[in-house]
């Protein structure tokens, strides 16, 4: 007869490493980039998510990428485990200096996908240096 149940040790170790509460955002925001003619696509997942709570910036050749999700207060359930997430996510993916307006977006199943310009925006503060 074991007094200890076999492997005890270690599913409580695992357990708390595989706590569901701590969620990374790139465990939530899988994301793919790939090429399609002159443009870049990044597509995201952000399954449990609806289109309006999800939202896309530019800003300083960074597209940023906001998920969020409130907690649900259900005070008639006794939970046992609760590992479903809520909060707030972000990714940022540096795409360079680019025409903004050329920047589109749709959102279908779960999935976030952005599409933008490779062409990068010439810079406008340039200033040559003359050499005395």
């Amino acid at each position: 007869m074991d007094l200890i149940p076999k492997n005890a040790f270690f599913r409580e170790i695992f357990d708390d490493f595989f706590d569901a509460s701590i969620v990374k955002t790139t465990d939530i925001m899988r994301s793919d980039i790939y090429e399609e003619g002159d443009n870049y696509v990044v597509e995201i997942d952000v399954p449990g998510f609806k289109k309006e709570d999800v939202s896309i910036e530019y800003k300083k050749g960074y597209l940023n990428v906001n998920a969020k999700k409130e907690e649900l207060k259900e005070e008639t359930k006794n939970y046992i485990r609760k590992e479903r997430y809520y909060g707030e996510y972000k990714r940022s993916f540096y795409v360079g200096e680019i025409d903004d307006s050329l920047i589109k977006a749709n959102f279908n199943d779960g999935t976030l996908k952005v599409t933008f310009p490779k062409k990068q925006l010439e810079e406008t503060n340039k200033k040559l240096i003359e050499i005395e």
